[in-house]
């Protein structure tokens, strides 16, 4: 029998990784953000470079290399393609703002 205590630390996790996924795509969104002002810096195929990187540090193209298989209750970062959506959107706004994943309904 499940003790109430294990099955309660497992919600707490859940739920500290869906925060911190949700900050870190944020964080994404506003290095989009600096890119967006910045491009007088950048060369071409920096933003594809970015966009490249972006998905090979979502937690599922890591885990894949890593273990084999996905686990999305278990991540801290998100997916490839969340981390390249929120770059993007911060590279074509260039808006703070827009930039808002807690109150965004989809990541």
């Amino acid at each position: 029998m499940r003790s109430r205590r294990g099955s309660s630390g497992r919600a707490r996790r859940r739920q500290a990784n869906a925060l911190s996924i949700r900050l870190e795509l944020q964080a994404d969104c506003f290095a989009g953000v600096y890119g967006h002002f910045d491009q007088q810096y950048l060369e071409e195929g920096d933003v594809e470079e970015g966009l490249r990187a972006a998905a090979a540090i979502g937690d599922d193209m890591i885990q894949k290399q890593t273990q084999g298989y996905t686990a999305p209750e278990s991540w801290t970062h998100g997916s490839a393609d969340m981390r390249m959506r929120w770059l993007r959107q911060g590279l074509r706004s260039g808006d703070p703002a827009s930039c808002d994943t807690f109150k965004a309904p989809q990541l």
